[in-house]
């Protein structure tokens, strides 16, 4: 029998690394902080949620490592300071999470209906966002022949579901983006890779599901609703694990994944269940 080499992995998977995640001071980006941060990472919080992200270095009591810094993604200037901030204070970037999104719920999922400016403002903060985050992490990394670029994309991106439809096509973008710049930074060494959630109980999924439900009631019910919508039951999705699909992308564990859509939905975006549900009804003892 041929040898065989055993797998390690390191108890801080980004040791010594610099990381920047937008929209890091809730959600997903919350939970990505927290998690890059225990495993190593020096991590800067650019966000617009001031006292969000505030409280998190203060809870996390370790200013050296980790900091919060005022930036709109839609705003090029604010981008562009943001990452100059990573190299001027830990000396480079190696990870830029392109995390910052929003979605309009007091709105319409009506295409008939849907206010240019929705569609606009939804644009702008998810994949414009996420344009300049790129452009400007790519500018610091290349030089540097190394580094890696995630996005948070969703599940929308891989089924036509009945959402709404500025953030479908914001997050469909941003596929393409990463797909694209992929592409490119690969000559230079760069990582470029994208992660797809299934629907999360977040800030930005607040009333989704039950008008006049708050706080805790309101999450518990959302996640309810989408697990028994979902394909793999028995199992919720938490901004958690998609947190740690972010970090095993980000770590030296994937250093040889790139261009890749890592869709964390239980199966339900090559799942149809329309027919599952007729099927069900058809045959009830199933």
């Amino acid at each position: 029998m041929g040898s065989s080499q055993e797998l390690s992995f390191s108890p801080k998977r980004l040791e010594g690394k610099v990381a920047i995640i937008t929209g890091g001071a809730s959600g997903i980006g919350e939970r990505a902080v927290r998690l890059f941060w225990s495993h190593g990472a020096k991590v800067i919080i650019a966000d617009i949620q001031d006292a969000q992200g505030r409280a998190i270095c203060d809870q996390l009591g370790d200013p050296h490592n980790v900091t919060y810094v005022r930036c709109d993604v839609s705003d090029e200037d604010d981008v562009r300071n943001v990452v100059d901030l990573a190299v001027d204070r830990f000396g480079g970037l190696d990870i830029m999470y392109n995390n910052a999104g929003v979605m309009d719920l007091a709105g319409t999922t009506s295409i008939l209906t849907l206010e240019k400016e929705v569609l606009e403002r939804t644009l702008r903060v998810n994949l414009v966002g996420a344009f300049l985050g790129t452009k400007h992490a790519a500018r610091v990394m290349v030089p540097r022949r190394k580094g890696c670029i995630l996005f948070t994309g969703s599940a929308t991106a891989s089924i036509a579901c009945m959402t709404e439809h500025a953030y479908v096509a914001s997050k469909r973008g941003i596929l393409g983006l990463a797909q694209n710049v992929a592409a490119e930074l690969g000559t230079h060494g760069i990582r470029v890779n994208c992660v797809s959630p299934y629907a999360v109980a977040t800030n930005i999924t607040k009333g989704v599901v039950v008008a006049g439900v708050a706080g805790d009631d309101e999450a518990a019910a959302m996640e309810s609703f989408m697990s028994d919508a979902g394909n793999l039951k028995g199992v919720v999705l938490k901004a958690d694990d998609v947190a740690r699909a972010a970090l095993f992308l980000a770590s030296d564990e994937a250093n040889y994944v790139s261009g890749l859509n890592l869709v964390v939905d239980g199966g339900f975006s090559i799942s149809n269940p329309s027919v599952t549900m007729k099927f069900s009804e058809m045959n009830p003892l199933h």
